[in-house]
């Protein structure tokens, strides 16, 4: 991948993260990509980096949805034992 792509995907990767906020109204916690000190407009920086800065908020975000819809699934209770013996 071009370093030019990279830093597309990067700039619409902060993109899903300040639309996600908007939408469910959380914030994603980026400890790990803020550590990096490093954004999509810092076009001098090595394109290792920025593939490195964009896993990582890629996984932040995908863990805080993932913590997000864990809290709304409700509790599903193991069947009945009469709906076992049928089968």
């Amino acid at each position: 991948m071009q370093k030019e792509e990279l830093l597309h995907l990067h700039m619409l990767m902060v993109q899903v993260k300040k639309y996600y906020e908007s939408v469910s109204g959380k914030s994603v916690h980026t400890d790990e990509y803020d550590a990096l000190q490093i954004s999509p407009i810092h076009i001098h920086k090595n394109k290792n980096l920025h593939r490195v800065a964009l896993l990582t908020l890629g996984n932040e975000i995908v863990s805080e949805m993932n913590s997000a819809q864990a809290a709304q699934t409700p509790f599903v209770q193991e069947p009945s034992q009469s709906i076992v013996a049928e089968h």
